[in-house]
């Protein structure tokens, strides 16, 4: 899944590629990820670009006061294309692409949201606010933005796992399952660990694994001109989707905990003081 750093090297792409170019056309491929309809995708031609924005793991293309929003979810990206047919894709929803946005021509440069498989997630809003989307609305702190005084009052009194807290993008915008699992393993916290309960030196190693984490990631993804060609971020990730194999700072085996739709991972010598955590699924957690 897309997570903040990703969002923001699509959103840098776009403000070095598409902005001050005029719309040209707007092909719906998915008519069920379009979840706005007043206005319509149509309103977007004649107009220009004038700028791209990231809010938590939503992409905003301002064109010139009404936006072009998307949430990518699982599997969805937006490749950028230097020429493109100028037949539009059939407007089934069965194939990859969910919408193109042709610029300057029809057939010239632009982009296509695409999404991966069958379970067609990907989600597109034209709103003259951003925030008329109901999941930025709902958005907290930007997880980059977040100062260290803001990282204690926003734990404070919590009893949620730490783990479970710092991916709920009501409380804190940006970071999904698989930079968590890099910023506790960073910080040697358990994913378990009450947030309420940090005491400052745990608290002090969680602001500085979040914001080394994501700031890396991001110079990573911008690096790799993400919109051109997808970035496999697990190239720089420590901990998830490394299931058994060695922790690259002790030697541990990267351990997994399964839940119905997601796992994540962990090092037990650096996070949990050398215990593995029983899996949900068979035996009762080891705290």
């Amino acid at each position: 899944m897309p997570e903040l750093p990703e969002v923001e090297a699509l959103a840098h792409h776009l403000r070095e590629n598409a902005v001050a170019h005029r719309v040209a056309r707007v092909d719906p491929a998915s008519m069920s990820a379009l979840k706005t309809f007043d206005p319509p995708a149509s309103a977007l031609v004649g107009r220009t670009v004038t700028g791209a924005a990231r809010h938590g793991k939503f992409l905003d293309l301002d064109c010139d006061g009404l936006h072009l929003v998307t949430h990518l979810s699982r599997a969805g990206w937006l490749r950028w294309h230097d020429t493109a047919s100028a037949v539009p894709p059939k407007p089934t929803g069965k194939g990859p692409i969910a919408l193109r946005v042709h610029l300057d021509a029809v057939g010239g440069p632009g982009f296509d949201l695409t999404e991966a498989g069958t379970q067609k997630r990907l989600a597109v809003y034209v709103v003259t606010d951003p925030a008329q989307v109901l999941g930025i609305a709902r958005l907290g702190p930007d997880a980059l933005s977040l100062s260290r005084a803001e990282l204690a009052e926003l734990l404070a009194g919590r009893t949620e796992r730490i783990k479970n807290l710092i991916v709920d993008q009501a409380v804190l915008a940006g970071v999904g399952n698989a930079y968590s699992d890099e910023i506790l393993h960073v910080a040697k916290l358990s994913p378990y660990a009450v947030a309420g309960r940090l005491d400052e030196t745990k608290l002090d190693a969680l602001f500085a694994a979040m914001h080394t984490v994501l700031a890396d990631a991001v110079t990573r993804s911008v690096g790799q001109d993400a919109a051109r060609l997808k970035g496999e971020k697990r190239s720089g990730l420590r901990v998830h989707a490394r299931t058994g194999l060695p922790c690259p700072v002790c030697g541990d085996t990267v351990r997994e905990v399964s839940f119905a739709d997601r796992s994540f991972q962990y090092c037990p010598t650096c996070q949990t003081g050398g215990k593995p955590l029983a899996d949900r699924r068979l035996s009762r957690l080891v705290r």
